[in-house]
């Protein structure tokens, strides 16, 4: 799952459980649409990417560095409050929010389209509401 800084959900790939979350970094990233902002071309990349300490692999980090995206990912084996610090709960508040709809924190569905459609109606009242509370 790719949010931005403020929690809009941008990008999600849906896998299996038993799949290793750092070799599913890249499939997010490539899945993000065009980015409005400023004048000139959409974005179709972030500039900087926060993941937590299960995503710590030079490899990866050197695919994001390749890719123009710097990665800022919390060190394995360093203390904890050295890492990412108040950017974290952004990500965690996303899955609570998710975690709301009941079908979606444990997952009953056997097919993958109709868990990703359930997945696509969870993030769309997600997006309803910050647009709601944003006027």
């Amino acid at each position: 799952m790719v949010v931005d800084r403020y929690g809009t959900p941008l990008a999600v790939t849906l896998t299996g459980g038993n799949r290793h979350d750092v070799t599913q970094l890249l499939p997010p990233l490539d899945a993000i649409p065009p980015i409005r902002g400023r004048r000139g071309r959409p974005r179709r990349k972030p500039r900087r990417l926060y993941a937590d300490r299960g995503y710590d692999f030079d490899k990866y980090r050197r695919l994001l560095w390749k890719r123009g995206i710097k990665p800022v990912i919390a060190r394995r084996g360093v203390p904890h409050g050295s890492g990412l610090g108040k950017v974290r709960w952004v990500v965690e508040r996303v899955f609570a929010w998710l975690h709301q709809f009941k079908r979606l924190r444990v997952r009953y569905e056997r097919r993958a389209d109709i868990h990703r459609g359930l997945l696509t109606l969870a993030w769309s009242i997600i997006c309803l509401r910050k647009l709601r509370f944003a006027e």
